[in-house]
């Protein structure tokens, strides 16, 4: 595996937010459709058509445009039940959105269809006033295949860990190691639930990708979320990772993204909680929402879900979920989630610590957007918030256009400045023509 190869790999392992390498010229979504490739048919596969774990080969482009769809036929996996049931119908009502013309990050004229040919769009739905009015897939991407959601897992673990809190079983409030305090010795031993709830931690955590030292590549290799090498003696799961991250800087001094806090979330999440995530996800959120398929989390050889970047969801259902949020948690006729939970993230957070993390401004959100219990929230004109995944995963939530959005990809370019500054121009196109319609 080439250097270029292996950041992009580390950036899709990690989730940074930020994270960006130098990518050669790849070919286009159509040279790269993993169904025309024949990634994986045959049995067995030729040789040339394998996919494999081991030789790293499963975060490659274009093989990922495969991978992303696939990760339970790779990796152990824990299922996120979707409930017994009925499935919730989502009424449909499409509308010819193809031909929407927009003026893309370049300033030239371009159309919906062409932007999702450009951003490697595995799958998407959008919906408005609930209702179905586009949805499509690509490659290998179906209806029930659940899809590589990487970061947007961020999300449904803040979600999770402020429903605790809001039932009184997490205090936000409270040191981190009244929940672990296994962690007393590491970074997160004066730091306190909320401040790792906004990403205002101060730990030693680098993302550089080309460095093999460091801690990006120890969080990979603890999770097996890429092979460890012969005689590999570091961490052998996210606990023990956890436990030897050091301190630096200031807690609740500013935005941080760093995909170890939301492992270390996700341990507090197990503690409060007393079940595991994927049980408890299913139990609270899955189960309620009336969802068709089950969707899983990626584990370590712990056993431990992986919520910094370990889910994968069905579309439908995730635009079941997203349409749940814009309605302030209520969905399938009943109350999933707390009005008032729904209410604090889109409040948003500090835009002002926020500011001090220097990241670039994304097309709609300005300099005032900020990050609440792990989700981003723009405090723009319509109110926009989401939660986001590297390769273009995407959860877009526009109260005032009373429209949802649910993006797959594959992107060759995990950081999603690769695709954002396109896709939220068409999403903006996209609000502009359903509210007309109103």
């Amino acid at each position: 595996m080439n250097k270029t190869v292996l950041a992009v790999a580390m950036a899709a392992i990690a989730g940074g937010a930020n994270a960006q390498a130098v990518a050669p010229a790849y070919p286009d979504a159509a040279a790269s459709d993993p169904a025309v490739l024949g990634w994986m048919r045959g049995s067995p596969p030729a040789p040339e058509k394998m996919i494999r774990y081991e030789d790293g080969s499963f975060l490659r482009f274009p093989q990922i445009r495969w991978t992303f769809s696939h990760v339970r036929e790779l990796r152990p996996t824990a299922a996120v039940w979707h409930g017994s049931g009925p499935v919730a119908p989502l009424p449909v009502a499409l509308t010819k959105l193809d031909d929407l013309r927009f003026d893309d990050d370049k300033g030239q004229s371009t159309t919906w269809a062409d932007m999702l040919q450009r951003t490697y769009t595995d799958g998407i739905i959008v919906l408005h006033k609930g209702s179905v009015v586009y949805e499509k897939y690509f490659g290998v991407s179906t209806p029930v295949l659940p899809h590589s959601a990487f970061s947007i897992t961020k999300s449904f673990i803040g979600l999770l860990a402020a429903m605790l809190a809001h039932e009184g079983k997490l205090d936000p409030n409270a040191p981190i190691t009244a929940y672990v305090p296994e962690v007393k010795d590491s970074a997160y031993g004066d730091a306190t639930v909320r401040q790792l709830m906004d990403m205002t931690i101060g730990v030693r955590y680098s993302e550089n990708y080309a460095d093999k030292q460091s801690e990006v590549w120890d969080y990979a290799r603890a999770g097996g979320m890429v092979p460890a090498p012969p005689g590999y003696a570091g961490p052998k799961n996210f606990y023990e990772f956890l436990r030897g991250l050091k301190k630096e800087g200031q807690h609740g001094d500013a935005f941080a993204y760093k995909t170890a806090n939301a492992e270390m979330l996700s341990w507090v999440v197990r503690r409060a909680a007393g079940k595991p995530v994927a049980e408890l996800m299913s139990e609270r959120i899955w189960s309620k929402l009336g969802a068709e398929n089950d969707g899983y989390f990626q584990v370590d050889s712990a056993g431990m879900e992986s919520g910094g970047g370990g889910l994968s969801l069905p579309l439908r259902d995730m635009a079941r979920f997203g349409e749940m949020i814009r309605l302030g948690g209520k969905f399938n006729g009943q109350q999933i989630v707390p009005q008032a939970v729904v209410d604090d993230i889109r409040k948003g957070g500090d835009p002002a610590r926020f500011a001090k993390a220097g990241y670039p401004d994304v097309p709609g959100y300005g300099k005032g957007y900020s990050y609440r219990n792990m989700w981003w929230v723009s405090h723009n004109g319509n109110g926009v918030f989401d939660a986001r995944g590297i390769h273009g995963q995407r959860i877009y939530i526009d109260p005032k256009a009373e429209m949802v959005v649910v993006k797959f990809s594959s992107h060759p370019v995990a950081s999603n400045l690769g695709n954002i500054p396109l896709t939220d121009r068409g999403f903006a196109a996209l609000a502009g023509v359903l509210g007309k319609g109103e």
